[in-house]
């Protein structure tokens, strides 16, 4: 795939292509590497994240809206993120983390979304990178509800409530796949609603961070419905 068809998911279109290769860059090819970059995007996505909470919810005090933001930025977040844009096709990486599948750990996958954040925020200004960032958290963050003193609940959990809530069954998870070396599997799981005819996909690291993707990829079809 091209890097254009990484532009078009993300939704920006770089002016200086060596920043976009720059934030696809591991520091296990070669230098410069986005490690530089992903400082810079680590901290325009928790304050467009920060802003966002504190907008759209007057009356939380500082902790719960500290808490939110833990949980949408945190590294489970952004590799959801990264694989909906298939982010590990794109990477550079030297030969040892191809081999040992690099491109779809967790952390690597993380580290280069926020690079990219950074990449975005130097090549267009702030602006640009908060569009960016609230365009893929648009989900999360219309699912989001919070009063104060309320527990974050993760996504499989508001599901779950959601059907119940509507004295319907609750939805099934199974193991479709698992890829990998022993030492880096990759999980995928689907997640259906028979009842609202819905199969949704998802994939990670762990089994339970692939359920964790069905189970958000579920509600924002259910939401749209």
């Amino acid at each position: 795939m091209s890097e254009a068809s990484l532009e078009r998911a993300f939704g920006h279109q770089f002016q200086d292509r060596e920043l976009l290769q720059t934030a696809l860059t591991h520091r296990s090819y070669c230098s410069p590497h986005n490690e530089r970059l992903e400082f810079l995007g680590d901290a325009i996505l928790s304050a467009v994240i920060a802003r966002r909470l504190f907008e759209r919810f007057p009356m939380l005090p500082e902790g719960d809206l500290s808490r939110l933001r833990a949980n949408l930025v945190r590294q489970d977040s952004l590799h959801q993120h990264a694989l909906t844009l298939a982010l590990g096709d794109f990477l550079l990486l030297g030969e040892g983390e191809q081999k040992s599948g690099g491109h779809r750990r967790p952390s690597i996958l993380a580290d280069a979304l926020e690079a990219l954040f950074g990449a975005v925020w130097l090549d267009a200004g702030f602006d640009a990178a908060s569009a960016v960032i609230l365009r893929l958290y648009q989900g999360m963050l219309e699912q989001l509800t919070a009063t104060p003193g309320q527990e974050i609940k993760d996504a499989k959990t508001r599901l779950q409530e959601y059907l119940q809530g509507r004295r319907l069954a609750l939805p099934q998870y199974s193991l479709t796949a698992t890829e990998g070396e022993a030492h880096a599997q990759h999980f995928r799981v689907a997640c259906v609603i028979d009842s609202k005819h819905i199969r949704s996909e998802g994939s990670g690291a762990t089994r339970r961070a692939a359920e964790q993707m069905a189970a958000e990829r579920a509600l924002e079809r259910l939401s749209a419905s």
